[in-house]
């Protein structure tokens, strides 16, 4: 990737590219600004081998964290839920109950494993399809960007 480039990521984009990266080391796949239903936009929504499907949140800033109180909201479309943050981020303001992944531009971690509650069959089905769609959407975009 070029600097050019680079340097037009903000830093909750470059939380979620490593946190991405970072998860193909679990064997999951991932998507960055998944929609899963109208109204709602996570940073990064990752599917594993068995189906399980995570959300990460990635806040790059105290205030960042503040303002998002449409969070819980997300908890409904995974089966388990993470917040993705810097090593200077206060985590004690995170949820105990959430997943933690500390991350930096380079590399990323999971500190604390976030609680499995499993979605239900119906909502997963739809949800992997709607997944697998959006991925093949994206594919085509950038194989022929004049589509």
């Amino acid at each position: 990737m070029s600097d050019t480039v680079e340097t037009t990521l903000q830093p909750g984009q470059l939380l979620a590219r490593v946190v991405c990266r970072h998860l193909r080391s679990y064997d999951f796949v991932s998507i960055e600004e998944f929609v899963p239903e109208r109204g709602r936009r996570v940073d990064v929504m990752a599917l594993g081998p068995k189906g399980e499907i995570w959300v990460i949140e990635c806040k790059s800033s105290r205030a960042d964290f503040m303002s998002d109180g449409k969070w819980e909201g997300y908890l409904d479309w995974c089966d388990r839920y993470f917040w993705a943050v810097d090593e200077d981020f206060p985590t004690d303001l995170l949820p105990d109950d959430t997943g933690l992944i500390i991350a930096d531009a380079y590399n990323a971690e999971i500190i604390r494993m976030a609680p499995e509650t499993k979605l239900a069959g119906a909502r997963r089905n739809v949800l992997i399809r709607k997944f697998a769609r959006h991925a093949a959407a994206r594919l085509h975009n950038h194989r022929d960007p004049k589509l």
